[in-house]
């Protein structure tokens, strides 16, 4: 494993550019961040708030699911993790990024087309232009309550917001099978892996699982937490694994195919790029860190 660079704070959303350089989002600091080959950082953009997810968009701009922002716990070295809704909560919202000018457009906001955005997580385009993304919610210690959420469906174009599957027991990473006819979703406390039949652009079969559309796909056991996921080419499911370092690699079937331990607890997503696909990127968030290592299967690629 390649530590590519560290000092940063609490990195998610990594997406692989065709340059060999590496965009993500720097949670505590509200920033977007582009990393390159050497472990130069460069300030792509400052949202504010918890940029949180990226993916890149049809238009070659990015799409940032902006949580609102946390507050934050450090640990002995200086480790961070989330700990509840922001003092300054901005509220969710997705945002559209110039890669070249860092200008940001709010794309979407809670309570546009009806819908509550509280804490917007991770998203994936389909093959049709539109993406899905998961609202984590939030917990807020003084009210001593923790949201309700669901999964969403968007158009790029602002005309289309859809909250497609409510409720969700918190669900934080999202992604699409090769063939685009299945979604899932990796739910953080439940640490449940879920599939959903996608019958049309932005629908999924109602009633496709036991008493709704989530299809229970896999479990572990032990004291965990599933975070963000990215797709192998063959279909696997690699979900970020916090407690238990590292990356579960989960069949369709829901068989553990093989699981990539690495040195932080909240090692929390991963995304795949290379000539070859093989080389992935882990986000080792709670040490700031942004590793390498080389693949044994390769990744989907995405649709943009």
């Amino acid at each position: 494993m390649e530590i590519v660079t560290d000092g940063l704070a609490f990195p998610e959303g990594p997406v692989a550019m065709p340059d060999g350089s590496v965009i993500l989002t720097e949670i505590a600091r509200g920033q977007i961040t582009r990393v390159w080959p050497d472990g130069r950082k460069q300030v792509v953009a400052t949202p504010g708030g918890g940029p949180n997810g990226l993916a890149m968009g049809p238009d070659g701009k990015l799409y940032c699911t902006n949580n609102g922002g946390f507050n934050w716990a450090r640990g002995p070295e200086g480790e961070y993790a989330p700990h509840g809704i922001a003092d300054d909560y901005s509220g969710g919202r997705i945002e559209r990024i110039d890669i070249d000018t860092g200008a940001v457009e709010v794309l979407y906001k809670s309570g546009d087309f009806g819908c509550v955005l509280r804490g917007p997580n991770d998203i994936v385009f389909d093959s049709h232009g539109g993406f899905w993304f998961t609202d984590h919610g939030k917990v807020d210690y003084a009210k001593r309550c923790h949201d309700i959420v669901g999964i969403f469906y968007a158009k790029t174009d602002g005309s289309l917001l859809e909250e497609v599957i409510f409720p969700s027991n918190n669900p934080n990473g999202i992604g699409l099978s090769p063939d685009g006819n299945r979604l899932y979703a990796a739910e953080t406390y439940t640490c449940r892996l879920m599939a959903f039949n996608v019958i049309a652009p932005g629908k999924v079969d109602d009633a496709a699982g036991p008493g709704g559309p989530g299809i229970p796909i896999y479990r572990p056991a032990g004291y965990k937490f599933f975070d963000s996921l990215a797709m192998e080419a063959n279909g696997n499911i690699c979900v970020a694994t916090i407690g238990e370092c590292g990356i579960s690699v989960i069949s369709p079937e829901g068989e553990l195919v093989e699981f990539v331990a690495t040195p932080d607890i909240f090692t929390t997503n991963i995304c795949f790029g290379g000539d070859d696909m093989r080389d992935a990127w882990l986000c080792l968030s709670g040490t700031g860190k942004l590793a390498k290592v080389r693949w044994n299967r390769p990744g989907l690629k995405l649709e943009y």
